[in-house]
């Protein structure tokens, strides 16, 4: 609603939830009027050109589904869907209808994930070598949410999902994965049903590999010795790393200069909320780009063809998990005949 409600790229028309009290706290929280209870309000509302969908992961494919049928193009938050056997109909129904599907993979659009991206396409730290991504957050109040408890809920979709994203963003033919997971102690008194602390290791096609890791039910490191998570690049010439939450970047390049880089005076943009808990800056950064994306004639990525490649690879992942043994992402897309 932040995000939307200071764009001048976009016009927020309705907002929707199931608790009419939470729809009530939001408008006069915000100094907003238009809300309904029932989704089908939305779908069929002429005004409404574009939906964005931020409910439990277990709903987004039907959410998608329907939206697309009325002739909406879509914003859906990460991950994109839970289930690939409902992603041959979604292929077919935007191809049908012509409407945009963006991912709201919301990790590429904080201030260091761009400048890292920016200086990497400049040719900064040469030809890449290797990722090692990780999101080590202490997460123990998520568990307040009943849905969180759930068996379809899953921390590897959830959180590992924004580090997997940066992987598929530098390599985005992954063609192996192993891991291993495990459920914490304090995951376990917490009531989670899935690992809470894991490890991975990716194969590319041309031979490169990359490393993920998720830990999300334990303390983490004070921000000046660690970022809750980073993305690191090490090419041929050079290496960057970009901290997420720390708004703070830094990069030995081709020459050898090493800099440092921070975005403090951009703290009230991403963080307008107490704590850092709720980043509306970066869904207004790419809200914005979809906003573009739909003036201008170009595809917003991930669009919803990457999105559903992130989640073969989540896919695979989850079964190297519970198999215990590497897991080829061509394999999990035959099965769905993708």
């Amino acid at each position: 609603m932040s995000a939307a409600l200071q764009s001048d790229k976009i016009h927020l028309q309705t907002i929707c939830d199931m608790n009419e009290d939470m729809c009530k706290l939001r408008c006069k929280e915000f100094g907003f009027e238009h809300y309904t209870t029932k989704y089908e309000d939305m779908l069929n509302d002429p005004a409404i050109e574009a939906i964005a969908i931020y409910t439990p992961d277990h709903l987004h494919a039907e959410h998608v589904k329907q939206a697309l049928l009325h002739h909406k193009h879509v914003v859906c938050t990460k991950p994109f869907i839970d289930d690939l056997s409902k992603a041959k109909e979604l292929i077919a129904l935007q191809q049908q209808t012509g409407k945009r599907v963006f991912v709201g993979q919301s990790s590429r659009f904080f201030e260091p994930m761009k400048r890292q991206r920016k200086d990497y396409e400049e040719g900064l730290i040469g030809e890449l070598i290797t990722i090692e991504a990780y999101y080590h957050a202490d997460h123990r109040w998520f568990l307040q949410k009943p849905w969180s408890l759930q068996q379809a809920f899953k921390w590897l979709y959830g959180g590992l999902s924004h580090p997997v994203d940066f992987i598929r963003w530098y390599l985005p033919n992954i063609e192996e994965v192993m891991g291993y997971g495990m459920l914490s102690s304090n995951g376990q008194k917490g009531g989670l049903k899935n690992p809470d602390t894991m490890h991975f290791i990716f194969k590319a096609t041309d031979g490169r590999v990359a490393r993920v890791s998720g830990c999300y039910t334990g303390p983490v490191q004070p921000v000046t010795r660690d970022s809750e998570m980073s993305c690191i690049l090490r090419g041929t010439e050079g290496c960057s790393q970009g901290d997420y939450m720390d708004l703070r970047y830094a990069i030995t390049d081709k020459t050898g200069e090493e800099r440092i880089i921070t975005w403090e005076h951009q703290l009230k943009h991403y963080f307008r909320f107490e704590g850092k808990s709720h980043h509306a800056g970066e869904y207004q950064n790419y809200l914005e780009y979809f906003a573009d994306s739909i003036e201008q004639g170009f595809t917003a990525y991930p669009d919803l063809k990457e999105g559903i490649g992130t989640i073969a690879l989540l896919q695979a992942m989850d079964l190297s998990l519970r198999e215990g043994k590497p897991v080829k992402v061509a394999d999990v897309l035959k099965e769905y005949g993708l």
